[in-house]
């Protein structure tokens, strides 16, 4: 049975992927909010298909804040990733800078309003990106970061990447700590039915020294490991 449940996902996913994201690609040159809307059709899509193929369920601890802030989110699988624009409004997700170089993904990533991260970059990419951030929160956006920088093994507590303290100062901007864990469940080849929980933390307010943000980002994304 999970063996069937499985074939059924990758054909339903991967086919349904492809429909969308060309139907997205393509209502690009004509309307942006069209573009969009697909963009979250997909990341509904992948949820549809956990549920209603894999038997998983999707538990949210927590709700989104209404205004524009930073959430601080643990990585454990593509899920949470896919998942975003299901899980909050026109997010901005901070990415790294190689993925928009990949053909039609890329484009669709920036057109959507995805933030390139060049880990390698000088102060004067530093300042574009925290510009071009700021004026998507302007705009009403939230901003999405996986702090670790990386897919992580469940259980596994690994320290933030030294960007995110840098981008938390310069933004200026509370931070909501968001736990997953969707590994166990979602990054295998066969995947398992089960719960995939959403623990949102409580808002940390701007302005915090670097060691105490961090400690507190850490522990809460890390909340679900125990």
């Amino acid at each position: 049975m999970r063996l069937l449940r499985n074939l059924a996902f990758y054909v339903a996913f991967y086919i349904g992927s492809l429909l969308i994201t060309s139907a997205s690609l393509a209502s690009l040159p004509f309307s942006v909010k069209a573009f969009r809307a697909r963009v979250r059709n997909w990341s509904q899509w992948q949820r549809w298909c956990l549920v209603n193929l894999l038997g998983c369920r999707i538990v949210l601890e927590g709700q989104p804040q209404e205004e524009p802030v930073l959430y601080a989110i643990k990585h454990e699988s593509f899920f949470e990733a896919i998942d975003a624009p299901r899980l909050f409004y026109l997010p901005s997700v901070f990415a790294k800078q190689e993925l928009f170089s990949i053909p039609l993904w890329g484009r669709a990533a920036a057109a959507f309003g995805l933030v390139s991260v060049d880990r390698d970059a000088g102060p004067k990419a530093l300042m574009q990106m925290i510009r071009a951030a700021k004026a998507l929160v302007a705009d009403g956006r939230p901003l999405v970061i996986f702090p670790e920088g990386t897919r992580v093994p469940h259980g596994e507590d690994r320290e933030l990447q030294s960007g995110f303290a840098g981008l938390y100062k310069m933004l200026g901007l509370p931070v909501i700590p968001v736990a997953v864990n969707s590994g166990p469940i979602y990054h295998r080849l066969l995947k398992k039915p089960g719960t995939i929980t959403y623990r949102f933390g409580e808002p940390i307010p701007p302005g915090l020294p670097r060691d105490e943000v961090e400690a507190r980002v850490r522990e809460a994304i890390n909340a679900l490991n125990r």
